[in-house]
């Protein structure tokens, strides 16, 4: 019989994967979505596309350590509920709505109750030892992976029968994801361990403070902004570029993106705990940014979609970094404010996913447009590249005493 924290991971990994499948299902469906609201061209539906986004994530940095804090208060369960619900009625309004400023609408109100993955990582801190945080963060990730993998393939195919049909599709997991949830997850955060609520430290701004006071936590929350920064441009870009560059179809963006699920979960799930064990947190996080340099120089020149797909597996050797950093700034937070700190993360990667596709797909808008300078659908990754190799140097520079020694 399974130990009851054995279980209960098993629960969180099936939970963010099939939340995951939800999410990857509308990806593929997105360049012509937008094209078929808003009327323009491609790279003027890449700019809303990215308006989406941003304001979804306008909403995630403002509610983030509102939902972090309230996990710390009343629990993780009631959280993650609260959210899948939400996300059900989000995906069926999408599939609904018949003009932009609706889809904006509805996005933003996602954004307010998105808290499912933050809350998975509190949650496995909370049934985690120390050492063993960084292995169960890349099982997380595995998991989000493997639901990519089926996500996008699915949604190409039900593409071909309409285009709203994927969220229609994310719309039924999200639902069965809540009632999986409802009847099986159990409550991970003990009550002694729990805390007041407090609408200063709930504050999106004010929050930071209490955070940054423990040794160390200011030079990781830079260098995982920045570094969420650069990640954010495959969620907001990959579909309208794999489109412009390599006359891509639904079917194919799907194809690709499961590709790339498939990598990052084998990655993550396979190569995390041996690199930490080998290398240490530090050195791990220091490689994969390395590989996130060429992966992102490679994809800003490359016009062939046939090695795009051959390179794939390069691009998961960066996916090591996310665990690891989250690992070193869960080490160095206490019991009582894991929630806190995941709230945190969310908040700086909401403000990544509002200044990614905002600059991102405005980039992209001016190198695919008729009078653009020259044609470059990957210069969105160049950009990507150069701004890793900052985070590189910060990170590499960093005093030794900023950031926890190896295991």
């Amino acid at each position: 019989m399974q130990s009851p924290n054995k279980l209960a991971m098993t629960f969180i990994l099936a939970t963010v994967a099939l939340d995951s499948i939800g999410i990857g299902l509308i990806f593929p469906v997105m360049p012509d979505l937008m094209t078929e609201v808003t009327g323009g061209t491609l790279g003027e539906a890449a700019l809303w596309g990215g308006v989406l986004t941003a304001s979804f994530a306008v909403m995630q940095f403002l509610f983030g350590p509102i939902v972090g804090n309230l996990s710390d208060r009343f629990g993780r369960r009631p959280i993650f509920l609260v959210s899948l619900a939400v996300m059900a009625l989000d995906y069926v309004m999408m599939a609904l709505a018949p003009t932009i400023w609706l889809l904006l609408a509805v996005r933003m109100v996602a954004g307010m109750a998105a808290a499912t993955h933050s809350t998975a990582f509190a949650y496995v801190a909370d049934i985690s030892e120390p050492d063993d945080r960084a292995k169960r963060f890349g099982y997380v990730g595995a998991a989000f992976g493997l639901g990519f993998v089926a996500g996008p393939m699915i949604g190409g195919l039900l593409a071909v029968i309409d285009t709203r049909a994927p969220f229609w599709a994310a719309a039924a997991l999200a639902t069965a994801n809540l009632i999986f949830g409802w009847f099986i997850l159990p409550e991970s955060l003990k009550p002694a361990l729990r805390r007041p609520f407090s609408w200063s430290r709930a504050n999106p701004l004010t929050s930071f403070a209490a955070i940054r006071k423990l040794p160390g936590l200011r030079i990781l929350l830079l260098v995982t902004f920045i570094y969420a920064v650069t990640f954010n441009v495959w969620p907001a870009l990959w579909s309208y570029y794999g489109k412009a560059a390599f006359g891509w179809d639904p079917l194919w963006i799907g194809i690709s993106l499961a590709i790339f699920g498939i990598c990052m979960a084998t990655a993550q799930a396979t190569l995390v705990a041996p690199m930490i064990k080998r290398f240490g947190e530090r050195r791990t996080a220091t490689y994969g940014m390395m590989a996130e340099v060429g992966t992102y120089t490679f994809f800003g020149f490359i016009s062939s979609g046939f090695w795009a797909l051959v390179f794939t597996p390069v691009t998961a050797l960066g996916g090591v970094t996310g665990p690891a950093l989250q690992a070193m700034a869960s080490r160095l937070t206490p019991e009582t404010q894991q929630g806190e700190l995941q709230g945190i993360n969310t908040s700086l990667n909401a403000l990544a996913m509002i200044v990614a596709p905002l600059v991102m797909t405005w980039i992209f808008e001016i190198f695919t447009a008729p009078t653009a300078p020259v044609f470059l659908p990957g210069a969105p990754f160049l950009l990507s590249a150069v701004l890793m190799v900052a985070v590189v140097i910060i990170f590499v520079a960093a005093p030794r005493a900023a950031t926890p020694p190896p295991p």
